[in-house]
């Protein structure tokens, strides 16, 4: 991976300050080495997965709990990871190696409330599709998200907690906040962005062990869920990267990664069947377009303090990091 340069990139005085004149010197084999410790953490967190001898599904909730320990355990030493890389490449940085890492006060209200709206307004297509064909009024939703039983159930669901909570938290911080510090450095913030969400998508194939296992498919329809599964994952983990590098900070991932979740991929044919499908596919395109507008504006790092810490590690300026 090359360096990415822009060189009719000006800076202005203040971000020059900032940033520094992009005169950042990557180490030799730098890349190689960031590539490396990349995908061992990638076969540690895939792997963890596998290490209990089971012939349950993944849906069982015995093989749910096993796998929280297993992956909360590699989560929790993956910050070790990045320091070990920093270590050996004789990387030296100003921030903290959390705050590389997206784990810092700065910036963290807006870091929780724009992304997660901005992933809300991408989705305001389904979301209206929902609304539409949910048989709660308005005021019923709000009692429900407001009641504690309504969460005691969630949180006893194992499932639940996967999909919303421990998939999102991990997945993101294994995937973003401790490759990118090693990416960017070598590759550049834009090119970081679209290297790391390979180790993501890839990282998901192991899907397909399950579909083979279980017999619960035939071979050409798992093959074709597995490259849909990479693909809607690598554009996935492209954006959360773009949010993690123009933020700054691991919680808005983390908060879109449970959201979309959530949300699952959009039912189009559903929308297109919908009895009121003008309206609903009206909701589809005006979100779009609104996304596209606030894209830039709803993750200007100027909102997170400048410089975003990871930002500081670009061998040159990049306008991904600039406000």
């Amino acid at each position: 991976m090359a360096p990415e340069e822009d060189l009719s990139l000006k800076l202005s005085p203040q971000q020059e300050q900032l940033y520094g004149h992009g005169d950042f010197v990557a180490p030799e084999g730098l890349c190689w080495l960031s590539v490396l410790f990349c995908l061992l953490l990638a076969c540690s967190y895939v792997g963890s997965l596998y290490i209990w001898r089971s012939d349950l599904p993944r849906d069982h909730p015995v093989v749910i709990k096993r796998r929280f320990t297993s992956v909360l355990v590699v989560s929790g030493l993956s910050p070790l990871f990045v320091w070990a890389w920093r270590e050996l490449a004789g990387v030296r940085t100003a921030p903290s190696l959390l705050a590389l890492m997206g784990i810092r006060f700065e910036g963290f209200i807006p870091a929780i409330i724009f992304p997660l709206l901005l992933t809300m307004v991408l989705f305001l297509g389904p979301l209206t599709q929902l609304a539409m064909d949910c048989p709660w009024s308005f005021m019923d939703g709000i009692r429900v998200a407001c009641d504690p039983w309504f969460w005691s159930l969630c949180f006893s669901d194992m499932r639940w907690l996967r999909n919303q909570v421990v998939a999102p938290l991990t997945e993101e911080l294994v995937f973003r906040a401790c490759m990118l510090p090693m990416l960017v450095p070598c590759a550049g913030p834009l090119t970081a962005s679209f290297t790391c969400p390979l180790f993501f998508g890839v990282a998901h194939f192991h899907h397909v062990i399950e579909l083979l296992r279980f017999r619960q498919s035939t071979l050409s329809g798992i093959f074709l869920s597995a490259v849909f599964q990479f693909s809607y994952t690598a554009v996935f983990g492209a954006y959360t990267a773009f949010i993690f590098l123009r933020t700054g900070h691991l919680m808005g991932p983390v908060l879109c990664h449970s959201f979309c979740n959530y949300m699952g991929f959009p039912a189009i044919n559903a929308a297109l069947e919908h009895p009121q499908r003008h309206i609903v596919l009206a909701s589809y395109l005006l979100g779009v377009v609104l996304f596209v507008l606030f894209l830039f504006p709803f993750t200007d790092p100027s909102h997170y303090g400048l410089p975003t810490p990871v930002c500081t590690l670009a061998p040159q300026p990049s306008s991904l990091c600039l406000s």
